[in-house]
């Protein structure tokens, strides 16, 4: 990596990735069962797509307050909502949770109820709002879109399964799976610890971050597979190599995509924020792990890697005769 004249990381690097293994598999291990812990315990503060409820749209006089309208509408009794601006500044979207305290009507007579208490709420002297639409959001969608999540998840893990496994060898398929389901969990962790609101960006943003780290980790093994096949050494050695030889494309990789969702962060507004924030936090993990516990769990117990596991098949030996 290198901002001339500067060079941050040169491109031959010998660290010893591998003599740390154990500590950063423990580690890695520990962020991963106290993530289980705090969805367990604490569970995710879903937002109104997974619980239900309503969905206000106002339009004001003039640019209103964000914030004043937030503190307003917390103070009348909506902890909870999420308000953002969109279209001109002087349109704002209002989401609200179901209040214990609405029983159990649904439906428009409770969406109108809503709304017109947002109404009085977000209003103020000299700034009067009018509200454009209402709509209330049952809680059977947010129960159909949880199940499209669920689903979604299981599908990208088992095609990555799939695909790792046929590119390389079931172990390598194993040991990016584990590390990639152990960097989305840490990742959900956060957000059940923290009591962040979970909505659906935050859940494409673990997707994504789900893309990001196998993406990290294959080129990391596509190179341990060339060295096994090319290099004359033990596979603790090939191991270590490989990752030296990779870290300076990971890191910079790494380090563009980071700016890219920081700036998203920081001027995406709202309704990027937690996805951003998931982004960010994925690529930092994924980059950590397919360093210091991808590869480290090919030396471990019925995952370690040995020569025979990546000699050249006789298909591949075959298509590498026919070449000029």
């Amino acid at each position: 990596m290198s901002l001339f004249p500067l060079r941050l990381i040169p491109h031959t690097t010998n660290f010893n990735f591998m003599r740390v293994r154990w500590v950063s598999i423990g580690i890695a291990a520990l962020l991963a069962i106290a993530a289980i812990c705090a969805i367990a315990f604490k569970n995710f503060n879903f937002a109104l797509d997974f619980t239900g409820g309503t969905v206000v749209e106002l339009r004001f006089q003039t640019p209103p307050d964000v914030d004043g309208v937030r503190e307003r509408l917390e103070a009348g009794g909506y902890p909870s909502a999420q308000v953002q601006t969109f279209g001109t500044g002087s349109d704002l979207l209002v989401r609200l949770q179901p209040r214990e305290d609405a029983g159990t009507a649904e439906g428009a007579e409770a969406s109108n109820r809503t709304a017109a208490d947002v109404l009085r709420l977000a209003s103020s002297e000299g700034n009067a709002a009018t509200v454009m639409r209402s709509e209330f959001v049952g809680p059977q969608v947010g129960k159909e879109l949880a199940l499209n999540g669920l689903y979604t998840l299981l599908f990208v893990v088992i095609g990555f399964l799939i695909y790792i496994a046929v590119r390389f060898e079931w172990k390598f398929a194993v040991s990016a799976i584990v590390t990639t389901l152990a960097d989305v969990l840490i990742v959900a962790g956060f957000f059940a610890a923290s009591g962040i609101e979970f909505d659906l960006t935050i859940l494409a943003g673990l997707l994504s971050v789900m893309g990001f780290s196998i993406n990290d980790k294959i080129v990391v093994f596509d190179r341990v597979r060339e060295n096994f096949r090319n290099l004359r050494a033990e596979p603790m050695e090939i191991l270590n190599r490989s990752i030296n030889q990779t870290l300076s494309r990971t890191i910079i990789t790494s380090f563009v995509a980071f700016l890219t969702v920081f700036a998203l962060y920081l001027y995406g507004g709202g309704s990027l924020e937690g996805m951003a924030l998931s982004q960010m936090i994925g690529i930092v993990l994924g980059t950590i792990s397919s360093i210091f516990v991808a590869c480290p769990l090919l030396t471990i117990g019925f995952l370690t890697v040995t020569k025979q596991d990546l000699m050249p098949k006789a298909k591949d030996e075959a298509l590498l005769a026919r070449r000029p």
